[in-house]
């Protein structure tokens, strides 16, 4: 049974969510292809980068609202391309002119173009100025605790430390620094890039992640649509995982899972 989401509520910036699984739009085949995996995810949370979509700003061009429409989906604007704060405030502004006001967005700073690994420091700088402007940012970094703790300071509404690299499936490659950041945190833990398949997203869960958020584990799938069932799935079953609790890891068994007296012959 899935926890209500009355008794484990999932909420970002004071807006609660069915769903703890957040996705990217970019990476497929088409606008169809992206509409329907996205609902097959259950998803209700879809980050769109908007240096390369079309919300709008471009009238003769398809329009991703068109498929996605703000009426059943939060639209999360991001800042995937940006290489300094400046740009990514920049992007950040134009998208809340193109959305109406829209204040919920995601936040990243990116440090070169091979790894795109985050660049902490025009992060955090990017962060205070945005907060400070209004926003409720979520916010993307590498997995050190310090900087996590140093984003919820600054005003964020939710922490999203890298898995792995953004794009490389590898997994979570340190449960032991995301274990820190989840303890030590009063907001929202989102995993965000590096999960390549179900059980990335499972194990991210169930060590207390609050959220994944992923884009090419789905859109790069051989079949998108039934990977994004599959990390529904994952997450839903994660969550529940770490709400029961596991039981605690031994070299071996000191009392077996069945009782032993009362068995014929034995007294």
């Amino acid at each position: 049974m899935i926890p209500n989401e009355n008794l484990d509520p999932f909420v970002i910036a004071g807006k609660t969510y069915a769903s703890r699984l957040l996705v990217g739009t970019g990476k497929y085949k088409d606008f169809a292809e992206t509409r329907t995996a996205i609902e097959e995810s259950g998803a209700q949370i879809v980050t769109v980068a908007i240096r390369r979509t079309n919300l709008g700003q471009n009238p003769n061009e398809p329009n991703l609202l068109d498929v996605l429409p703000l009426s059943k989906f939060t639209i999360l604007p991001n800042t995937a391309g940006c290489f300094n704060a400046d740009d990514a405030v920049r992007t950040l502004r134009l998208a809340r002119e193109l959305l109406d006001g829209h204040d919920l967005v995601k936040l990243e700073v990116l440090g070169d173009q091979k790894t795109l690994f985050p660049n902490m420091s025009e992060t955090l700088k990017a962060a205070a100025t945005l907060v400070k402007d209004g926003f409720k940012v979520m916010v993307y970094c590498s997995d050190d605790p310090i900087a996590a703790k140093q984003l919820e300071e600054i005003g964020c509404v939710a922490v999203m430390p890298l898995a792995s690299l953004i794009g490389s499936g590898m997994g979570i490659l340190n449960p032991w620094n995301l274990q820190i950041i989840i303890d030590q945190a009063k907001v929202p833990i989102v995993v965000d890039a590096g999960v390549g398949t179900a059980s990335d997203a499972a194990i991210a869960m169930e060590l207390g992640c609050h959220g994944v958020l992923m884009n090419t584990a789905i859109a790069t799938a051989k079949n998108p649509v039934l990977m994004a069932s599959a990390m529904k799935k994952a997450v839903e079953a994660g969550r529940e995982a770490f709400l029961a609790g596991r039981m605690p890891k031994k070299p071996y068994a000191a009392s077996p899972s069945s009782p032993t007296g009362g068995l014929i012959g034995k007294p």
